[in-house]
């Protein structure tokens, strides 16, 4: 697999974003986190990342952008139900939780906008003949 050469910036940093919050997820989980013993959110991130960096179909960056959407609403249950990761959040005494934490939530930062505006730049130039997905 190479990546996808004609990604554009934004879809480039869907796929930095998701890559960096999956990075989060597994600081906190080897910090001692509550999570599973396999815990899919990594997995799903990376999934993600990957359709959008290789994949030339012109749905691929619907797919990081649903990934990060996906986490960000999860996360914010869990945040809300007093799970684990509001309780990192809320305890910077807890260095590797925390700091996961906050990787996770910067991550989840630049994937979501960006794949947002990748998104939409993609349904414009999903018209284009002869152009994978995101490509310039």
């Amino acid at each position: 697999m190479t990546p996808n050469s004609q990604l554009t910036p934004f879809a480039m940093l869907n796929v930095l974003g998701l890559v960096v919050a999956a990075a989060g997820i597994m600081i906190q989980y080897v910090s001692g986190v509550d999570y599973p013993t396999i815990p899919p959110g990594p997995i799903i991130l990376l999934a993600a990342a990957a359709v959008v960096a290789f994949g030339p179909w012109s749905w691929a960056v619907r797919v990081g952008l649903g990934a990060a959407l996906f986490l960000s609403i999860g996360g914010a249950i869990a945040t809300l139900a007093g799970n684990g990761f509001s309780e990192t959040l809320g305890d910077p005494g807890e260095v590797g939780g925390f700091a996961g934490a906050v990787i996770q939530l910067v991550g989840l930062a630049i994937a979501l906008p960006a794949g947002i505006i990748a998104a939409k730049h993609s349904s414009r130039r999903a018209g284009v003949a002869g152009r994978p997905c995101g490509a310039q």
